[in-house]
């Protein structure tokens, strides 16, 4: 089922995530809305608050790069009350954007790569090392369940000269052309 994206304004987005239950069986269902909805908006990455849940669950699908970064490393995988380790390498420069925040991108700095733990939706714990792509699409995904979005992390003039833009999101004058939450 495609779910409502919410988007810059709604405090969802701000809000500390919660573990959740791995035995719930209403989770895998859940993980297979995630896709769906990312996919229905041409996405690489969607969290649960992004749909309206404080809940600790991510997906991310990397295929969308293959055409423009051919060596990009594929994963399509969702992620279950995943921890950030560590953030670590050099410093990696992208133009990001956001479901939640339509007709905004910027360049933003991360780290190249992360250590990180999760649980697959199969119930398997895991630790891996993460680089490139895929480690930033982890970091902006892992951002929304610390109640962050990609502009947080932006110099405090570009915040300025977004101001207008993100007020326009937050108020509804900027529809995306995929499905949203109105903000209350």
């Amino acid at each position: 089922m495609i779910l409502p994206i919410c988007l810059y304004g709604n405090p969802i987005l701000r809000k500390q995530t919660k573990d959740v239950d791995i035995d719930n069986p209403e989770l895998k269902q859940f993980v297979a809305d995630l896709f769906e909805t990312m996919d229905n908006a041409n996405g690489v990455g969607l969290a649960a608050p992004q749909v309206g849940r404080a809940d600790r669950v991510f997906v991310i699908d990397t295929t969308g790069f293959k055409e423009t970064y051919p060596d990009v490393e594929i994963r399509r995988e969702a992620f279950i009350n995943p921890f950030i380790v560590e953030e670590f390498g050099d410093d990696f420069i992208f133009h990001e954007g956001c479901l939640s925040l339509p007709e905004i991108g910027e360049d933003v700095v991360r780290k190249s790569s992360v250590k990180i733990q999760y649980t697959t939706i199969d119930g398997e714990d895991k630790e891996e090392v993460v680089s490139g792509l895929v480690a930033r699409v982890i970091q902006h995904e892992y951002d929304h369940l610390e109640g962050q979005v990609f502009t947080d992390k932006l110099s405090s003039l570009k915040k300025m000269i977004l101001k207008r833009k993100l007020s326009d999101i937050a108020t509804g004058r900027i529809r995306p052309a995929y499905k949203t939450k109105p903000n209350k």
